[in-house]
Order: C-alpha cells, then sequence, then structure tokens
C-alpha cells in the first residue's frame, strides 16, 4: 500500500475545496485533517505548510500539478 499524503483543511477554505476536488479526479487520495475540529492540528497548521508529503517533505498551497508530480517522484519505481 503506498504512503499517504496528509492535507490540513477548514470547511470554508475554497483552495482546500479545489484542491481536493482536481486530486479526487487525478486519483490522487488523502487523509484529511479538519484543523477547526482538531486543535492541536491547528496548531501543527500554524508551524508547516498545509500538505505534508509520505516522505515528510512539505508544499504550502500547492496546485494539483504540484502535488501530483511530487507524488510521482515519491512513486516506488518498476
Amino acid at each position: 500500500m503506498p504512503a499517504q499524503l496528509t492535507m490540513y483543511t477548514t470547511q470554508w477554505c475554497a483552495f482546500c475545496r479545489r484542491l481536493k476536488s482536481q486530486l479526487a479526479r487525478d486519483g490522487i487520495t488523502m487523509t484529511e485533517v479538519d484543523i477547526e475540529r482538531d486543535p492541536a492540528a491547528a496548531d501543527y497548521v500554524m508551524s508547516v505548510p498545509t500538505v505534508v508529503f509520505p516522505d515528510g517533505s512539505v508544499l504550502v498551497n500547492p496546485s494539483a500539478a504540484q502535488v501530483k508530480k511530487r507524488m510521482a517522484e515519491l512513486a516506488p519505481s518498476g
């Protein structure tokens, strides 16, 4: 099973909704953490970017293309 992408979101974030939709369309799954429901996650997001990749690398407000590219780079070859 491939490692999972983690995305920190809120219900009102237009960027989050758009990125989630684009990633779903491209077949990229994620673990979603709603920072309004998880105070520890909210504190975490205040100190790090919004998307954390399986290898621990991060991007701030990336486009779907940037996420797709990075996930492809992390995919096992073969």
